[in-house]
């Protein structure tokens, strides 16, 4: 009887361990007040860094205010970059 109650109770304790550790894998950008506009614009200077004189950074940057970072440029995403490109 003893071992039945300490086995349900080694399974409890594990079942809530294993969901504190889910709650606290929870996205820390949600905890440390997330701003798009601001990723965007860090977005923005990564890829000026990365493509130099081919990417306008002034005008993406002025799209993350227009539209308040909702549309995000990627670097690796020629879609989402696109309008930036310079034909130097």
């Amino acid at each position: 009887m003893a071992s039945k109650i300490k086995a349900v109770f080694v399974l409890f304790v594990a079942v809530v361990a294993i969901g504190i550790i889910e709650f606290v894998k929870a996205d820390p950008a949600i905890m440390s007040g997330y701003n798009p506009m601001e990723i965007c614009i860090e977005n923005c200077a990564q890829c000026k860094k990365m493509l130099g004189s081919w990417f306008d950074g002034p005008l993406c940057a002025e799209s993350c205010i227009r539209h308040r970072g909702k549309l995000m440029p990627d670097c690796e995403d020629f879609a989402s970059i696109a309008p930036f490109l310079t034909k130097i």
